[in-house]
């Protein structure tokens, strides 16, 4: 059995190690759970293990919005202090408070 626990929280900004975009953690599966398609969409020498956590950011980056599905290994925590202007944020997030958005939905 994998045992895994997740680094960032629901409603936590972080940004990309690698490419210029951040985002807000929306969902986190604890271990790769898209399609092998995806996965192997990546270059062979940049995809990231499959036994860690994976996060669902709504991400942004100076030319658009959009989800990203990003490995733990791939991420760090935004410092910035800036809020995220994602349109889709306050369908799941209340106001930006203190460096994160707290959830207002429901989880299962």
């Amino acid at each position: 059995m994998i045992k895994s626990q997740a680094k960032f929280h629901l409603g936590q900004i972080v940004r990309h190690r690698k490419h210029p975009f951040r985002g807000v953690v929306f969902d986190v599966d604890a271990i790769f759970a898209n399609t092998d398609e995806w996965y192997e969409s990546i270059p062979e020498d940049s995809r990231p293990a499959k036994d860690q956590p994976f996060y669902h950011l709504l991400a942004e980056n100076e030319h658009s919005y959009y989800v990203a599905y990003v490995s733990e290994q791939n991420l760090v925590p935004d410092d910035t202090g800036e809020p995220i202007d994602h349109p889709d944020l306050d369908e799941l997030f209340g106001d930006f408070n203190d460096g994160f958005y707290p959830l207002q939905v429901d989880l299962n």
